[in-house]
Formats: structure tokens, sequence, C-alpha cells
């Protein structure tokens, strides 16, 4: 899993002129739950970016005037017309209990269904894991080599020795499904016997 390390000062007063006051000199509020008490703090604006705008999942490495915490970004509030970030929350990891995280799906292999011209259509992209912190994938790979046409990947299907998907058992990640090309052809074929 990867991670990024950012700093924060905290903050004397708690509230909405405080906190307004930070927006004007670049910074976003933010608090850290999760430890034995809140923390309320600020980070730079421009340290944010790389964490809110990826796609992918991240660990923080959060520095609050020399308290050193390792958490997840939980929450993110935009402003709706600017959609400038107002607020952050963090959330302290342990170390010892597991946590649940949505993780994006990573197709691997070719389908054998899809060279036959099937559709290829994809229902999640991303899936909820259960790991302990160390044991957190950067992405769930779902091989998409046994899907002829018909045929899907279901959440049952999937089994991991050091993390656990906890999305419904019954839920199609991936299928291939006939495709209007792929139609036409057997039916044509059917037609010419």
């Amino acid at each position: 899993m990867n991670s990024i390390a950012i700093s924060g000062s905290p903050r004397e007063n708690v509230g909405k002129r405080d906190a307004k006051e930070l927006r004007y000199q670049g910074k976003v509020p933010a608090v850290l739950y999760g430890g034995k008490e809140q923390l309320h703090f600020a980070v730079e604006k421009t340290s944010l970016k790389d964490l809110i705008y990826s796609a992918d999942v991240m660990f923080v490495d959060l520095d609050v005037a020399g308290q050193k915490v390792q958490a997840i970004l939980q929450d993110a509030q935009f402003h709706p017309l600017t959609e400038e970030v107002l607020h952050v929350d963090f959330f302290q990891l342990d170390q010892n209990k597991p946590l649940v995280m949505q993780i994006p799906v990573k197709l691997t292999g070719t389908s054998p269904g899809v060279k036959m011209g099937g559709k290829l259509v994809q229902k999640l992209r991303k899936l909820r894991v259960k790991a302990l912190t160390k044991d957190m994938p950067q992405y769930v790979e779902v091989s998409i080599e046994p899907l002829e046409v018909g045929k899907s990947v279901r959440v049952r299907d999937l089994k991991f020795e050091k993390f656990e998907i906890t999305n419904t058992p019954e839920d199609t990640i991936v299928s291939v499904t006939t495709s209007r090309a792929l139609r036409q052809a057997e039916q044509e074929a059917a037609k010419g016997k």
C-alpha cells in the first residue's frame, strides 16, 4: 500500500471564523479521529492534492507538531461551487486491528469470451476489503482468463490469504456478455444451416 506524508499544525481555536481564516491562508482545517482523543489541526491545501485527486488508495503518515501517526483519509468536504477542499477528516490506524477500505479492482489476463467477440462488463470497480494495515492490498487482482461468453466472476469466487472481501458473495464483479456482433454472427450461421 502506498503512503503519503502530510504535516499539519495544531489549531488553537476551533470555529467557523478560525476555519475561514485558515482557508484564506491556503490551509484546510482537519480532524484526526480514532485515537484517545480528537486532534484538530490544519494542513496546507497543496499537500492534499496527491491524496484527494488520486485513484490510488493511500495511507497517510501524519505529523502534527511532532506527533506522528498513520491514518487514512476518512472524508473530505468540498465547496459546492468552487469544489475547493473545505475540511478533511482522518482516521488513525491501529496496527493490531483490521480495517475495511474500498480497494480498486484490477482485471488481469485475457478472456477467451472477449476474443470470440463477447463484451466485457465490469460491474464493480472497487471492493470492500477487510485486513490488518500491513496486509491491505493496493488493488484486488481479478483474473478474466476463465471467462467464456455468458460467464462471470462473483465475489464468492475470490479467495485471499491475508485479506477478506466483505461485499455480498453473490455480487458480480465482471462478466462477458454476448455482443450484438456475436449475436448476428450466430444468427447468420444458424440460417446458413
